[in-house]
C-alpha cells in the first residue's frame, strides 16, 4: 500500500513509549492503537468480541488471545487504519505475533518497521519508582524531575503528608519490569528474523529520542 506505514512500539515500563507514540501519531497521522483502547471501544459498541471480552474482564481472567486478536483485526478494518498504524500494546506473545503476521497478509499488508525503545534497568526503576503522592489532594511529584517548589510541602494544598503506590514501589516495580523484558525479548528476537526491528536509545531528552525516531521513519516512508 503506497505511502503506509504499519508500526510497532516496544519497550518496558518507563521507557517513554507513550511521549513517543503521541508524537509519532501527530507527526505521521497515525492512529494509536492500544490494547486498553481497544477494548474500551469494542465493549462500548457492543461487538460480539467486545462483549466477550467483557465477560472475561468482568471475571477478573485474562481475555484470551482469540478474542483479543479477532478486536485488532475489526480495529485495523477501520477507515483511520487503512493507510497505516501504530500498534501499542499488542503483540504481547508469539502467538498474538504470528496472527497479525496472518491477519495483515490477508488483508495484501505487512509490517513496516518495529520500534525498540531501549532503557537501561536502573533508569527504569529509578523512573518508575520516583512517583509521589500529596495524601491530602492527590498531587503528583517526582523525586528526579518534579520535586515540590519547597520542598516536603505541597504545591497545590500545602500539606506535608505524602505517600507512595503499591504498584510504585521497588519490589513490584522490578517485578513488573521483569515479566515485560521476557515478553519484550520474545518478541524483539522474533520480528528480528525478519529484519524490521530499529532500536531507539530512550534514555536521552524526549526531543532527541524523537528526533531519532523521526529519522528511521523517515526512511521507511521514502
Amino acid at each position: 500500500m503506497e505511502d503506509s506505514m504499519n508500526l510497532i512500539l516496544l519497550g518496558l515500563p518507563g521507557a517513554g513509549k507513550g511521549t513517543q507514540a503521541a508524537r509519532i501519531t501527530k507527526k505521521y497521522d497515525l492512529p494509536h492503537i492500544s490494547t486498553g483502547d481497544m477494548f474500551r471501544a469494542a465493549m462500548k459498541n457492543e461487538t460480539e468480541l467486545g462483549k466477550e471480552a467483557k465477560k472475561y474482564m468482568d471475571a477478573g481472567d485474562l481475555v484470551p488471545d482469540q478474542v483479543t486478536n479477532g478486536i485488532v483485526a475489526e480495529r485495523l478494518d477501520e477507515d483511520d487504519a487503512q493507510t497505516g498504524f501504530l500498534l501499542d500494546g499488542y503483540p504481547r506473545t508469539i502467538n498474538q505475533a504470528k496472527a497479525l503476521e496472518d491477519m495483515l497478509e490477508d488483508k495484501g499488508r505487512s509490517l513496516d518497521t518495529v520500534l525498540y525503545i531501549q532503557v537501561d534497568k536502573e533508569i527504569l526503576l529509578e523512573r518508575l519508582t520516583g512517583r509521589f503522592i500529596c495524601s491530602n489532594c492527590g498531587a503528583t511529584y517526582h523525586k528526579v524531575n518534579k520535586q515540590p517548589e519547597k520542598e516536603g510541602v505541597c504545591d497545590v494544598c500545602g500539606s506535608t503528608d505524602f505517600y507512595q503506590r503499591d504498584d510504585d514501589k521497588p519490589e513490584t516495580v522490578k517485578r513488573r519490569i521483569q515479566v515485560n523484558e521476557d515478553q519484550t525479548n520474545d518478541l524483539v528476537d522474533f520480528y528480528k528474523d525478519r529484519g524490521i526491528v530499529a532500536r531507539v536509545d530512550g534514555q536521552g531528552d524526549p526531543n532527541d529520542v524523537f528526533e531519532d525516531v523521526k529519522e528511521i521513519l523517515d526512511h521507511v516512508r521514502v
